[in-house]
């Protein structure tokens, strides 16, 4: 299946918790949208690699997309090497996305920037007719991406646009939920980590909020580009 979008995550819950909105309303629009997660997220504090395996595939029917992936490799080790360079390649020339979303490079999960700077060399490198790689046995054509863009995650940065989620607030709300093992239950003795405390979600719910109100909306999800960002007409401009 040739994809319009992919967005890649370091772990099981990035993609939903940093743009979920805005695959959603793409999904909803006739586009199509998957999701790469780059590890299992094993090595966290709660939940396992079956449970969150189970709240990812909840999530993506939430969101409407029927493309999830996990690349495996090691939660807390995502080098940026050869050798993974190589298994993301493949995988972007398997699906050609149009676009990619993947994390900013300033970030507080040394896996968030490491996933980042993968992304970004697996985005130039796919081009590459002299970079080979198989799917099948079969060997497959270089592609490239027309566009990249980065989604927020903890530290916030000046967006370059924001997407008005409003109408599938919701729904973003249910497919970031479906990873409950990862957010605060009075009934759980877990430890606490940075996304169980209880103030959380609500400051998520804030953080887009604020954004939207930026764009005149009730709820937005920011992005930033690299490149300028062109429009067809002045019209098209919502805020």
């Amino acid at each position: 299946m040739k994809l319009d979008v992919l967005a890649i995550g370091a772990h099981p819950d990035d993609v939903e918790l940093s743009c979920g909105g805005t695959i959603i309303k793409l999904a909803k629009q006739g586009r199509q949208v998957g999701v790469l997660d780059l590890t299992d997220g094993e090595l966290g504090t709660r939940g396992t690699r079956e449970i969150r395996a189970r709240e990812a595939a909840q999530a993506s029917r939430a969101m409407g997309i029927e493309v999830r992936e996990s690349l495996g490799l090691p939660d807390g080790s995502i080098e940026v090497n050869m050798v993974n360079r190589l298994k993301l390649i493949q995988l972007i020339r398997k699906y050609q996305p149009e676009v990619l979303l993947f994390p900013h490079w300033h970030e507080r999960h040394p896996d968030h920037e490491k996933a980042h700077s993968l992304c970004r060399e697996a985005w130039f490198y796919a081009g590459l007719s002299k970079i080979e790689t198989k799917q099948d046995g079969v060997s497959q054509h270089p592609f490239r991406p027309r566009k990249y863009y980065h989604y927020m995650q903890t530290y916030e940065f000046v967006p370059s646009f924001i997407v008005d989620i409003t109408e599938v607030y919701d729904l973003r709300v249910e497919a970031v939920r479906a990873f409950k093992s990862q957010f605060f239950s009075a009934e759980e003795s877990e430890p606490e980590t940075f996304l169980s405390s209880p103030e959380f979600l609500e400051m998520l719910r804030t953080r887009f909020e604020y954004y939207g109100n930026r764009i005149g909306t009730k709820y937005g999800e920011p992005f930033y580009s690299v490149n300028m960002v062109g429009i067809a007409d002045i019209f098209s401009l919502t805020g």
